[in-house]
């Protein structure tokens, strides 16, 4: 039975899921399986290390289901950028259909994306942002909230008052993104105003996430005070699994006239990679959110996203209908 909101409709998927675009993490084996058990699997562009290395791998994940998945592709300022407009094409020529765009604005890919026939879904950690982006002409807005892992940008809001504070003013299908992992989540998102949820931190403690069960066990251990907010002096705040890399990340730059070079050797994205193909925790850094606390085991992706749906079902069904008198 299909869940029917409108990013389901968008998407030409069954569920309102979306996995979200990790660095190192958004393979074809775990967006192959996102996608077979009813949601959107997102490959992450940047993850490989050339446009063709990316178009082989849409095609290692067209192979794996014939379900619709999307590609991330994250906009970052940097003194020698990826040659975007190479992957971009690598992705129009591969056949996708969806793209999750992150970071900086998407004009500059949008239009291109549009001609062929692409579905756009912007993330961001603002309503100016989307508001921004709505604007722009992108199909879909998912709005990460201060619990999210990754970079939940400067104003500290949280997903209970950003979700509806986005859901009052954007008019296209929202996306609630940061803190989700099972059913109540999910229809806590739906009643806030959004009309599906996008899960990382949740996708990467499964049997299909194509990393160490060292990283895995991690993410189930760990509760919600598990995480350590990184380059809040830089104007960057990241949110990470407490390890002994983040904590001496913090460390180092609580100390004065400390700055980005300080750090640079520990929270190099290489050392990142290492922790989660090696399974040495103190290799680098884990990218991980506070909903670690509703994390307890690692089921396959089917069982997960069908757990979640039976879950959200009963919710709605029984326990919000028994609250409600004639």
């Amino acid at each position: 039975m299909q869940f029917k909101t409108r990013l389901t409709a968008l998407l030409g998927i069954d569920y309102p899921i979306i996995q979200g675009g990790m660095m190192w993490v958004g393979r074809a084996e775990l967006a192959a399986a996102v996608s077979n058990a009813g949601g959107l699997g997102i490959l992450t562009a940047l993850t490989q290390p050339t446009p063709d290395d990316l178009r082989r791998e849409i095609d290692r994940c067209r192979a794996m289901t014939t379900k619709p998945f999307g590609v991330n592709l994250t906009i970052l300022p940097s003194l020698n950028p990826p040659p975007y407009a190479a992957y971009r094409q690598a992705i129009i020529e591969g056949g996708v259909k969806i793209v999750e765009t992150a970071g900086q604005s998407p004009k500059e890919h949008l239009e291109i994306f549009k001609e062929h026939g692409i579905k756009v879904v912007h993330k961001c950690t603002s309503v100016r942002h989307a508001l921004a982006a709505e604007r722009l002409g992108v199909d879909a807005i998912s709005i990460d909230g201060f619990e999210c892992a990754g970079h939940p940008g400067e104003d500290d809001i949280p997903g209970l008052i950003l979700i509806p504070a986005a859901a009052d003013k954007v008019k296209i299908p929202l996306v609630a993104s940061g803190g989700f992992a099972d059913g109540r989540g999910l229809v806590a998102a739906l009643a806030l105003g959004a009309e599906g949820i996008n899960m990382g931190t949740r996708f990467c403690a499964t049997a299909e996430a194509p990393i160490h069960d060292n990283v895995k066990q991690l993410l189930v251990h760990n509760d919600e005070r598990a995480t350590n907010l990184i380059f809040r002096k830089l104007r960057n705040t990241g949110r990470v699994a407490k390890t002994t890399v983040s904590d001496e990340v913090v460390a180092i730059l609580s100390r004065p006239e400390t700055g980005f070079g300080d750090i640079a050797a520990l929270v190099r994205g290489v050392k990142g990679r290492e922790a989660l193909e090696t399974g040495n925790l103190d290799a680098g850094l884990i990218w991980a959110g506070q909903v670690q606390g509703l994390i307890h085991d690692l089921p396959t992706v089917d069982q997960l996203i069908t757990r979640i749906i039976r879950e959200a079902r009963e919710i709605i069904r029984a326990r919000l209908a028994g609250f409600v008198s004639s």
